[in-house]
């Protein structure tokens, strides 16, 4: 089949992401001797400054890593927790019932920072200063300004000169747009950077001694301080159409950690699955996957296999809605979803037509328990609430985009911010799965003195009591990112993930079933015409949904179409090039020694890139 680009093959190392200069960061890296845990944190770090609009260092980030050595699976799991402050009483006291999508009161800890140190810490070879020297650089000397960077900032310039002043202030210099193919710097997040790479070797000698003492900075330091005095000032529209301030505070921040923790998995053929636990959306991906295992999807017609892909999806979607939470607050029966006895009666509610309801299972003989989702649940293109409100890879263009399948970002942010990808493998063997997101440039004012903002991850809790998902102090929102990693025949293959909020497993598992079942490579895999449902509630403000509706790339053959319309499904057909935004990169099973270490990148918004040799 036709491919964009050559899946790439070497035995160097390979770096793949959604943008180009995070990936020959990454790559100049491994050239230099860096490991790929080395690679991933520069990568990750330029992808902060490269992407504002996408992810920022108030962010967080969830990894899936192979340390050669360990010969096992590890989550980093760099995602901030609620505040104590943070309870449905005191949120519901503001007026609130639904945390608002922008601002700051949805703000949790800014986990990326501590995620990415962890990782560098206890498996890379790299000192601080030398990993954050290229996202020091682009933020002092300027980045390409790509269109989407502009055009988000261009959306929401009304709102920065009249509501946040602040993000004016570091997003519209001289008090204009930054123009597309230009050149943008933020010299105060270069400046934030600068000082904590001089505190942590202040500190030192020793690489360890740096990182404890960066880590001390950012969570403790001049970074905490400067978090909690601006959560704790005046309000600032957000929304809801008020004015909040923060609930966030130095001990907040003082008080956390990331962590490293063991993964869920699904075997699937010959190979083994695994994801976060159940504080992200992860196991959807397992979950499917443990349903479709008794299909036979190698006989199946086209029509009939995203007619089963997808309605494996709505009733995996549909536990996550009942269950998934932070498995430290609530009792998540994950071993029960995840279990052959479950998913083979729940395999049995999958017909021949599709099915218009939200159907949540009884793992274990448990109840589900739905939330009370606002009113309409049916969001339309007209309402400019669809398709993972506050992930605009999967918003639906208004009618005048200026590019066809690009997402708009509302003017008042709500259509806001996007998710990144990242995935490394190197010579010896270790390989990275990462997903970061959050603290995009419009999700709340810029803190002045820091130049960058916090991100709005609370507004996935719950104000309603009892839920796994419930608004609680210390607790992980159920957030969307979703990074994923597999092995074959029990030696590691694959590390992969997308942007794209609740379609990140959608996508991931159709890239991966083509490479199981379709015998594609990596790249034809990812660009092949893609899909995805909309039927269940978005994990965004204001978690609106559309029933049934299935969107398809329009390279789809029509008699497809044609034949999953007969079967009930709503489908709505998009531009060519515009679903999904997937990076891969893989080990093969005779590596080293007769085969390839290989990667692959994403076409569509011709942004993201794979390197390696």
């Amino acid at each position: 089949m036709f491919t964009t680009r050559p899946e790439l093959s070497g035995d160097h190392g390979m770096v793949a992401s959604t943008h180009w200069l995070a990936s020959a960061a990454g790559m100049s890296v491994l050239e230099r001797g860096g490991n790929a845990f080395d690679a991933a944190v520069t990568a990750g770090f330029v992808l902060q400054v490269v992407e504002p609009h996408l992810n920022g260092p108030g962010g967080e980030v969830p990894a899936l890593v192979w340390p050669e050595a360990e010969q096992k699976v590890s989550v980093v799991c760099g995602q901030g927790v609620a505040p104590a402050a943070a309870t449905v009483d005191a949120v519901r006291g503001l007026g609130v019932d639904l945390m608002p999508g922008t601002g700051l009161l949805p703000a949790t800890v800014p986990g990326a920072f501590g995620g990415w140190l962890l990782m560098l810490e206890r498996w890379g070879t790299w000192r601080l200063r030398d990993v954050l020297e290229p996202a020091i650089f682009y933020a002092e000397h300027g980045i390409p300004v790509i269109e989407r960077i502009a055009n988000t900032i261009e959306t929401v310039a009304p709102m920065f000169r009249a509501d946040w002043p602040t993000s004016a202030a570091t997003w519209l210099p001289d008090g204009a747009v930054p123009v597309a193919g230009g050149r943008f710097a933020n010299p105060v997040l270069a400046a934030t950077y600068r000082r904590v790479v001089d505190e942590a070797e202040a500190h030192g000698p020793g690489r360890e001694r740096e990182i404890e003492a960066a880590r001390s900075a950012w969570y403790s330091g001049f970074v905490a301080e400067a978090v909690s005095e601006f959560c704790a000032g005046r309000g600032w529209r957000d929304t809801s159409g008020d004015e909040h301030s923060g609930l966030l505070t130095g001990d907040d921040l003082a008080g956390w950690r990331a962590t490293v923790e063991e993964p869920a998995s699904v075997d699937y053929r010959d190979h083994t699955v695994f994801k976060t636990d159940s504080w992200g959306q992860g196991p959807v991906f397992l979950q499917q996957l443990a349903l479709l295992s008794g299909f036979d999807l190698d006989a199946a017609s086209p029509a009939e296999f995203v007619h089963t892909v997808t309605e494996s999806a709505k009733l995996a979607f549909a536990d996550r809605e009942a269950w998934y939470g932070d498995p430290r607050f609530a009792d998540v029966p994950l071993t029960a979803l995840l279990s052959k006895e479950y998913n083979e009666a729940r395999r049995g509610l999958i017909g021949p037509a599709a099915n218009g309801e939200l159907r949540p299972g009884s793992p274990a003989g448990r109840t589900p328990r739905l939330p009370v989702y606002p009113e309409p649940i049916v969001a339309t293109a007209a309402s400019g609430v669809v398709g993972g409100v506050g992930e605009p890879t999967v918003a639906m263009p208004a009618a005048d985009a200026p590019e066809p399948g690009e997402a708009q970002t509302g003017a008042n942010g709500r259509v806001n911010g996007d998710t990144c990808h990242l995935d490394v493998v190197d010579r010896w063997g270790n390989m990275v799965s990462a997903t970061p997101s959050g603290g995009w440039l419009q999700s709340s004012p810029t803190i002045p003195s820091l130049g960058f903002c916090l991100g709005t991850r609370g507004q996935m809790f719950w104000l309603q009591d009892g839920l796994p998902g419930t608004l609680r102090p210390g607790a992980r929102p159920r957030t969307t990112l979703s990074p994923s990693f597999a092995t074959r025949n029990g030696r590691p293959w694959l590390a992969f993930g997308t942007p794209g909020g609740d379609q990140q497993d959608q996508w991931s598992v159709n890239f991966f079933l083509s490479l199981v079942h379709g015998g594609l490579n990596l790249q034809e895999a990812i660009d092949a015409p893609m899909f995805h449902s909309m039927h269940f509630p978005s994990s965004f403000y204001p978690r609106g949904s559309r029933p049934n509706v299935l969107l398809v790339e329009d390279r789809m053959d029509p008699a497809t179409v044609a034949e999953l319309r007969r079967r009930g499904h709503q489908v709505e057909t998009q531009p060519p090039w515009s679903l999904g935004r997937l990076s891969a990169v893989a080990r093969d099973a005779d590596w080293p020694g007769t085969g390839f270490l290989r990667a692959a990148a994403n076409p569509r918004g011709a942004q993201g890139y794979a390197v390696g040799r």
